[in-house]
């Protein structure tokens, strides 16, 4: 054998030892997506609940980099050398699969709106089929604060780019419906602006922000909040978000009526009759700054309405040594029973109706999963609530029924959106039943 022939072969070893590593790594890599797809399709979790990103796969290179960018962990695969959608519900909107790939390949957006009877239908200064009114926030699918921010800011930049403010006696420029991130920002857009307003808000200031548990951390992304400067840190807790509404209410002239739901809006002579709880008011322009949850979803079972029973979870350290049990597998029910199952001496179940946890964040996923393993939590899945007692809670699974010893029940089972509301001001939806939108729940 000669010595060119041994380097050869030595190079071929070499290179072997180096390929075929990296080759079983890319097809295990590809299996686990393949998996992971089809468990998807089989859980009905490829479409998206709102935002969605979006392939050019004539663009695509393969290098994963939205996969590793994602947050959510579970939202895109490589599969045949090309980015796709693994789990499109998990999708939240942050965007950073878009900023990571470096042949622009990807974009998360909306799509066509007028397929989703759940979205209402806008032009792209988010204004409805009944002019004069915009939707911003949850409400016109798209997730996160950052979004909700930008999108009040648009609202109020078309309707100045085409209407001056008006002195009327008794009619305000703007009257924006809901005071969380979306209401905050066309509020405060509309003081910049030098719009008159008024805003209403069914609850207290903070809108979805307020039900989230004690120091969760919410992701934004920077953004500039008119008058108050750029919010520059990825991730702020719930108290830390809840403290910038009280700043602005302390600093700023907000015309805020809180606790005073709406109840209809009309067009009357030239503008808007904006009628609530309390009292009827008008104003050139609406804003459904709304959110998508609504009023809390029941279970509609006897006993629901004790004390015992609730919606949300705002102080976890209230409850310990208590047997509690947590109604629901999306991730405001999982963040309640990990919250919850840190308390001291609490024993927690979690009931749902589906045979695993599929639509929640991947951060929320590898802590619940921690605390079962830890037997802090006990997973029922598969299974309904069928009637809350004073000391028990009786629950079914299949034919079988057996009950638990409880205090407490938190029932997460998503809210009614306010779609009545919509349909009656007139608002048009997607899909082929424009008049009569769908209903739609956090945990599905």
């Amino acid at each position: 054998m000669t010595e060119s022939s041994i380097i050869w072969g030595i190079t071929i070893l070499v290179a072997l030892a180096i390929f075929i590593p990296q080759l079983i790594a890319f097809w295990r890599r590809r299996k686990t997506s393949l998996e992971r797809l089809q468990d998807a399709k089989v859980l009905g979790a490829l479409k998206p609940m709102g935002q969605y990103p979006f392939i050019d796969v004539s663009k695509c290179i393969g290098c994963a980099s939205c996969v590793r960018a994602c947050p959510e962990s579970d939202v895109l695969g490589i599969v045949f050398g090309k980015a796709t959608i693994i789990n499109g519900l998990r999708c939240v909107g942050h965007g950073y699969c878009e900023i990571a790939c470096p042949v622009m390949a990807i974009e998360v957006g909306l799509g066509n709106t007028k397929e989703r009877p759940d979205i209402p239908l806008m032009s792209e200064h988010l204004e409805t089929n009944v002019p004069g009114i915009y939707v911003a926030g949850e409400l016109s699918g798209l997730s996160l604060i950052r979004n909700a921010i930008l999108q009040g800011q648009q609202v109020i930049n078309h309707i100045s780019s085409i209407h001056e403010p008006a002195k009327q006696n008794g009619v305000k420029d703007v009257a924006v419906i809901g005071f969380g991130p979306a209401g905050l920002s066309t509020t405060l857009s509309s003081l910049d602006q030098k719009f008159s307003h008024i805003v209403f808000d069914q609850q207290e200031p903070g809108g979805t922000i307020r039900q989230y548990p004690r120091r969760k951390l919410v992701m934004t992304q920077e953004v500039e909040l008119p008058l108050c400067g750029r919010l520059k840190t990825g991730e702020y807790s719930k108290e830390k978000l809840l403290g910038l509404w009280n700043q602005v209410l302390k600093k700023l002239p907000v015309n805020l009526h809180t606790n005073e739901a709406v109840t209809g809006v009309a067009r009357t002579n030239g503008s808007f009759t904006i009628t609530t709880t309390k009292s009827s008011y008008h104003a050139r322009f609406v804003v459904l700054a709304l959110g998508r949850r609504g009023a809390p979803r029941k279970l509609s079972v006897p006993g629901e309405d004790q004390s015992k029973v609730m919606y949300q979870l705002t102080d976890a350290q209230s409850y310990q040594n208590m047997n509690l049990l947590v109604v629901g597998g999306g991730d405001s029910a999982v963040e309640a029973a990990i919250g919850l199952a840190r308390q001291k001496g609490n024993r927690v179940t979690i009931s749902y109706r589906k045979d695993r946890f599929f639509r929640i964040k991947k951060k929320n996923e590898e802590r619940i999963q921690e605390l079962i393993n830890k037997k802090f939590v006990t997973p029922v899945f598969d299974s309904q609530v069928v009637e809350i007692r004073e000391k028990q809670v009786i629950l079914q699974q299949g034919d079988k029924q057996w009950a638990i010893e409880n205090d407490h029940v938190f029932i997460y089972i998503g809210g009614e959106p306010p779609f009545k509301l919509l349909q009656d001001i007139g608002i048009a939806f997607g899909g082929k039943e424009t008049s009569k939108p769908v209903s739609t729940e956090n945990v599905g």
